[in-house]
């Protein structure tokens, strides 16, 4: 206990072991989603499922334990949402690369952000972004997450005429994330430990017993425990080197678009955790940024070599960090469950549904939110910036989207109000990519 106490400065932190271990598995079953989610988009890209599965469980494990190692980060990685559509939809189905070449994609894209992590690039780039924004970033993926969670709940569903709608409050799984969206609340507002880990237990327990009584679509115990350790993957993306260059032109496109959503959204992550648990410093400057930055590059590429798409820092990390998570301890806990997932896949596929974990992104996203406190409204420069930022996000369904425009917002307005000279040049630069991105048919 004092070694991992001096290690990952658990004193300093003013956090103890018990927590960063709670916390852990809160991110943990905030982003075990992703284990069922990830291999059924990639297997539509003709992927073997139970393979991805291996793949995406073992990966995560690996990169969020570097993360808790080397950056003592409390944030935990797994494949990406939104840019395993992108692999799988998009180029895999619109642009007919094979997933072995959009494989070696993911692998380049990795080695890229490997480079530019040990050339302090990717800390610059985000020490450039200005702290209005950052404040904007954070309480922007507030929103987003909570907009997940409603989804996931069916609280929130497509409507042909409005874009978005209600759910069917009848449907017993929408209920059940209600219910455990009431109990959430009144957790945290009576400020009992660990609200959100708790009520989602709760969530889970009442789910079970709703199942044995015959209501569909609740959580509940698996009914075969058989395990698949299919390993078929691993090395694949050699085989794809040839086609994805065949065409050099598309080459470049995958490549940076892969890169683009990887870089921002890790990007609005740590910065929306770094303010939340103080690690962005008087200057704006993430500190520890090299470190983690590193973690999360050797995750792509790790990934890619057991056969998975982008491996990214999870926004779902915020939910360990509402029940405490100050340090990497929570990472190597989230890290090492990961592992173990592969033996308890069965039940936890069953028990952790979508219902569940909803409840607890919606209030971490309300938590996050608050950052929107320290922006200065009555500035229109940073208004405009913020306001872009978070509603982009939300509208678009994508943190890196959502970086994008507000970016674009901020510099049209520091032209608009002659003050060219007080932008850093590494904003000019990223204004310059966006547009170009943007005018990309591939960007998402």
């Amino acid at each position: 206990m004092n070694s991992l106490n001096k290690f990952f400065k658990l004193e300093e932190k003013h956090t103890s072991v018990k927590t960063e271990m709670l916390a852990g598995l809160t991110t943990f079953l905030a982003m075990a989603y992703i284990l069922g989610v990830n291999p059924a988009i990639l297997g539509d890209a003709g992927m073997d499922i139970p393979a991805v599965f291996m793949a995406t469980a073992l990966s995560a494990a690996v990169a969020s334990i570097l993360m808790g190692l080397i950056a003592n980060y409390p944030v935990a990685l797994a494949s990406g949402m939104g840019v395993n559509a992108l692999f799988a939809y998009t180029v895999c189905g619109q642009m007919g690369m094979s997933w072995q070449a959009a494989l070696a994609a993911v692998f380049i894209s990795g080695l890229i952000f490997v480079v530019i992590s040990v050339t302090g690039i990717r800390k610059m780039i985000i020490d450039a972004i200005p702290v209005q924004l950052k404040l904007a970033i954070g309480a922007g993926i507030g929103f987003f997450i909570a907009f997940v969670g409603f989804k996931n709940a069916g609280i929130i569903v497509a409507n042909p005429s409005t874009f978005v709608g209600l759910g069917n409050f009848t449907d017993p799984t929408v209920l059940l994330a209600v219910v455990g969206l009431l109990i959430t609340i009144g957790l945290v507002v009576k400020r009992v430990p660990a609200a959100v880990f708790v009520s989602m237990v709760i969530t889970a327990v009442i789910g079970i017993i709703c199942g044995a009584f015959g209501i569909d679509g609740m959580p509940a115990l698996p009914e075969s425990w058989a395990m698949n350790f299919d390993m078929s993957t691993v090395g694949a993306f050699t085989s794809g080197f040839g086609e994805l260059f065949a065409n050099p032109m598309n080459a470049i496109v995958i490549i940076f678009s892969f890169l683009f959503v990887d870089f921002f959204d890790t990007a609005g992550t740590l910065v929306a955790i770094g303010n939340e648990i103080g690690l962005v410093n008087s200057k704006g400057e993430l500190e520890g940024a090299e470190q983690a930055l590193l973690a999360d590059s050797i995750g792509t590429v790790f990934g890619a070599v057991l056969g998975t798409s982008t491996v990214t820092s999870f926004v779902e990390s915020t939910s360990g960090v509402g029940v405490g998570g100050r340090t990497g301890l929570t990472a190597v806990t989230a890290g090492v469950l990961f592992a173990l997932s592969v033996f308890i896949s069965p039940i936890l596929l069953s028990a952790i549904t979508n219902a569940v974990t909803a409840p607890a992104l919606i209030i971490v996203g309300v938590m996050m939110a608050q950052q929107l406190k320290g922006i200065e409204w009555d500035n229109m420069i940073y208004a405009v910036s913020a306001f872009v930022t978070v509603i982009a996000m939300v509208l678009t369904y994508s943190i890196s989207n959502g970086i994008a425009f507000g970016f674009i917002a901020y510099a049209v307005s520091m032209i608009a109000a002659r003050k060219t000279k007080e932008v850093h040049i590494t904003v000019w630069v990223l204004l310059v990519i966006f547009v170009l991105y943007f005018a990309s048919p591939y960007f998402m």
